[in-house]
């Protein structure tokens, strides 16, 4: 296997050993000459690195250098993080806090073992570092792979269509869903293509046709994938149906519920990505659909003519690839902005020839054009054109060499990034705060700059890979954005990261043992407490559940990770269903990130998960039966991520304003919680704050006014609490880009307290608000506003006069407000003079044009 991203790993080692801290305890331990000459050695190592990866192809033997290089790089970072931690708790000046953290009752002993551990790893790379002129490299020493500048991520180009050239396929699909099969209980569509032609695109024009929606009574959407699981899919078909979970049904529940949300109903299903070639399954899942009215279809999205047979072959569609026009017509789109093609005909050519390479494959044309975006220089674009990938063999149809052609030109910090990726199954929608946060804790990101936060850098790490094509389908939610990968750039990103990323379940024989990131695909069963194969591994970095539902159940299971695996920094367990976290917990020192999502057993953290003193989220969201947090938590200084559901009734004790590296803060579900806490203002660096289904609220503390930092705030399903009586002395204190309410039945218009951040607001959102009649008097001075979205207010009539000032909007949502969509149509609405300007305005989901278009 080859190996990546080596550039980056030891670069990431280099900026860890020149911290101030570790300097300070190396002078203070007599370590600081073996620290300098591992810095030495490791830059000297490094600037060869980019040559050596490029030449592995070539030569196994340096493959082979390259991975023991990975291994020492490794340890040496995991003997930094022991030091900064012991240097950390050197630098507390209180002594009840250094006796909670203290691991050693022998401090000498501590110094002496990290010294000889120093001078061992020391030793191993100099080795390494004298067989590196065998492989005759040439010195590289700067990453010269740039990001050029990248298109904004805005909401409106997320949610303009990309789509060039398939009308016709779409009028035809529509054709056979319209007038075919209207005499039949239930028929299949399919659309066959291989992958990359854009089934999935065409099925999503489909989907959101008006024809298609004034035919239909009922539309239905699930992602399938490689696993045809009869159970999944009926409660996901279920959810698609009727907007509700059903995770804790049985299949005769499910199945009696489904049958009564599509019974007499005309439904259109998709069922995308299918690669199921089980006739048993297959028929077992259509016996789940019975009992709809005729002329039901179902869409099928595959690669498999096979498949196409077994569902139903008189309507397949057989998806063509894209005429050569359309693909340069796309391949333009991505790769200029508008209009700007005709300043530089001898690109254009240039990229005529490379679309030709494409062979009609939208995601191939689209994955180079967006590589090449922005890109003046011509000697680039002749080197895509002439790369040696065009002249290897390939199978028929196979485009990951295009996509491995377009990773291999992004710089070497966002190659980690994406194929770490890989750990998340296919079709899996990612959050950015989740992706983010997951990158921070393998020291992924590189040091933001003095007026940067590490999760705006991480941000810019989304956008940049979402520029490069690698991630699509993105939505945009105000404050965050969700997005997926397409199949075959999630095969790339296994492809990319085997040396180090392992998908397995419980029944997994065998792996590689130099593996130190696992994603499970299933719970244990009884019997399957721990794998077979983890009792061979000991450099484990990250534990991950990521299939809703399947969390670990067993407790040995959790105890051998935290035994074995010393040096986790990731251990995702949501969907977990024990009853008790080990007291070992506290051991894990190097533990950056620890999710307990969705567990609904466990009952009580130990307090020494306090101990945890590197880790920096911390969810324990929808834990509906924890009975409090630990009090210690005020202990955690680098926390900066924290999802709470608890079933206490104050937080008044938990010293939560003591964490004063907190940036994101929630609070979901508490139903019991009466109080917060005070002394917010002490939250200095807290960005974030989300409130939501806390019943038994009633007021916030005054001292959220002070919240300096605060930048989003979200408060929805809080039946007691009345903003209204945020009316202060004085407005609040505060700066915030992002607005969210929701579900608050005693909000009549937005409190006068938020005009404090009137000129700093860009987004706010309104949703189910039943008493809400009036945006607020200084509507006027929301001069920054971009977007506007209310939804579910149908006691507002009427828009301010003072709309037409809000001259930075740029979209404007309003559904299911019965009055106000009939005063803001464009044709008869009396509003509609007061928003004619907004550029895109969508009544009940549908876009009309507004004066500006």
């Amino acid at each position: 296997m080859l190996e990546s991203f080596l550039f980056n790993i030891a670069e990431s080692v280099l900026g860890k050993l020149a911290s101030p801290i570790l300097e300070e305890i190396s002078l203070a331990w007599n370590v600081n000459d073996d620290l300098e000459k591992l810095k030495s050695t490791l830059s000297t190592i490094k600037a060869v690195l980019l040559d050596a990866e490029e030449q592995q192809e070539k030569n196994h033997e340096l493959t082979i250098w390259l991975s023991k290089l990975k291994d020492a790089c490794y340890d040496a970072e995991d003997i930094v993080d022991e030091f900064e931690c012991e240097a950390l708790l050197r630098r507390s000046t209180d002594s009840k806090v250094r006796r909670f953290f203290s691991r050693s009752n022998n401090p000498l002993v501590f110094r002496f073992k990290i010294g000889n551990r120093m001078k061992e790893i020391r030793e191993r790379l100099d080795e390494i570092s004298a067989q590196k002129g065998k492989f005759h490299l040439t010195e590289r020493l700067v990453d010269e792979r740039v990001v050029y500048r990248r298109r904004e991520m805005t909401h409106s180009f997320v949610q303009a269509s990309d789509v060039i050239g398939r009308e016709s396929d779409r009028d035809k699909i529509i054709e056979y869903l319209l007038h075919h099969g209207e005499l039949e209980n239930l028929s299949v569509v399919p659309i066959v293509g291989i992958g990359g032609l854009g089934k999935t695109t065409l099925a999503k024009m489909v989907y959101n046709d008006e024809r298609v929606d004034r035919n239909f009574q009922l539309k239905m959407w699930v992602c399938v994938s490689e696993d045809f699981d009869v159970t999944r899919l009926a409660k996901e078909i279920t959810s698609s149906a009727t907007g509700r979970s059903y995770g804790d049904l049985t299949m005769d529940q499910l199945q009696a519920r489904l049958r009564r949300s599509l019974a007499g109903r005309k439904f259109l299903l998709v069922l995308d990505d299918v690669w199921n070639e089980n006739l048993v399954r297959w028929v077992e899942l259509r016996g789940l659909l019975e009992g709809c009215a005729m002329g039901s279809k179902i869409i099928v999205t595959t690669r498999s003519s096979k498949v196409a047979s077994i569902m139903g072959i008189e309507l397949a569609y057989n998806l063509p690839g894209l005429p050569h026009k359309d693909c340069l017509s796309l391949f333009l789109k991505w790769a200029f902005n508008a209009g700007q093609e005709k300043q530089y005909p001898n690109l254009v050519d240039i990229g005529n020839e490379i679309v030709r390479k494409c062979g009609g494959v939208p995601l191939a044309v689209r994955t180079l054009g967006s590589l090449l975006y922005a890109s003046t220089d011509e000697r680039h674009w002749l080197s895509i054109r002439d790369n040696e990938i065009w002249k290897l063999k390939q199978e028929e149809n196979d485009i990951l060499p295009v996509l491995k052609l377009s990773y291999d030109q992004i710089p070497s910090y966002l190659k980690r990034c994406f194929a770490y990726c890989s750990l998340f199954p296919k079709n899996y929608v990612l959050y950015s705060f989740e992706l983010v946060q997951f990158w921070m804790a393998h020291g992924l990101l590189d040091s933001p700059g003095e007026d940067q936060e590490s999760e705006d850098h991480g941000m810019q790490y989304v956008k940049e890979l979402w520029s490069r094509s690698f991630f699509q389908d993105v939505e945009d939610h105000g404050f965050f954005f969700t997005c997926k990968m397409h199949d075959l750039v999630h095969d790339l990103a296994i492809s990319v990261a085997q040396s180090e990323c392992s998908t397995v379940t419980f029944l997994t024989p065998t792996v590689n043992e130099k593996i130190r990131h696992f994603s499970f695909l299933g719970t244990n069963l009884p019997g399957q407490e721990v794998p077979k194969f983890l009792h061979k591994l000991d450099r484990v970095r990250t534990i991950f559940f990521p299939v809703r539902g399947m969390g670990p159940s067993s407790e040995t299971f959790i105890d051998a990770c935290i035994s074995r695996f010393k040096h986790l920094r990731v251990l995702n367990l949501s969907d977990s269903c024990f009853e008790a976290l080990p007291n070992s917990i506290g051991t894990l020192k190097h533990l950056r990130y620890l999710d307990l999502y969705r567990n609904r057993k466990i009952r009580k953290l130990p307090n020494s998960i306090c101990k945890l003193q590197n880790l920096q989220t911390l969810r324990l969201e929808e834990c509906e039966k924890l009975e409090e947090i630990p009090r210690d938590i005020k202990n955690m200084s680098n926390l900066r991520f924290l999802e709470i559901t608890t079933k206490q009734t104050s937080l008044l004790e938990n010293g939560i304003e003591c964490l004063s590296s907190l940036r994101y803060l929630s609070l979901f579900e508490c139903g019991n919680l009466e109080h917060l806490f005070e002394g917010m203002q002490f939250l200095t660096s807290l960005r974030t704050l989300v409130i939501t289904s806390c019943g038994s609220l009633t007021c916030l503390p005054h001292s959220l006014k002070h919240l300096s930092a605060l930048e989003t705030l979200v408060i929805g399903d809080c039946a007691k609490l009345n903003l209204m009586e945020m009316e202060y002395n004085e407005d609040f204190d505060l700066s915030l880009t992002s607005l969210v309410i929701g579900e608050l039945p005693q909000l009549v218009t937005l409190p006068h307290s938020l005009q404090g951040c009137a000129s700093t607001l860009q987004y706010i959102y309104i949703d189910d608000c039943p008493n809400f009649t009036a945006l607020p008097d200084w509507t006027r001075n929301l001069t920054s506003l971009k977007r506007l979205e209310i939804i579910r207010c149908p006691e507002l009539f009427s828009l301010p006069e003072e709309m037409h000032c809000l001259t930075a909007l740029r979209e404007l949502k309003i559904g299911l407000c019965p009055e106000l969509r009939e005063r803001c149509d464009p044709e008869t609405g009396e509003d509609w003079p007061k928003i004619g300007h907004i550029p895109e305005i969508f009544l009940n989901g549908i876009k009309v044009k507004s004066t500006t278009n």
